[in-house]
């Protein structure tokens, strides 16, 4: 599933990133790569909120609909 699909409280694990080396650098350096592990706090509408390593970030639609995401 996308991570813009996941629901509020749950926990992810990140799968794949479908997007260009820009998006998946960019990405990667605010802690979202495959592997790492997702908490969403506030899922759409408005900007999704999730929280990485204790570290709250807002991302797009656009961005979450590229980050593909598996349940913990």
């Amino acid at each position: 599933m996308k991570l813009l699909e996941a629901p509020s409280g749950k926990r992810v694990r990140v799968v794949n990133i479908k997007g260009g080396l820009g998006l998946r650098n960019r990405l990667a350096a605010i802690g979202i790569y495959p592997g790492a592990e997702v908490t969403v706090v506030k899922s759409p509408p408005g900007p999704m909120i999730v929280e990485i390593a204790g570290t709250r970030l807002a991302l797009g639609k656009g961005m979450a609909s590229k980050i593909e995401v598996e349940e913990e």
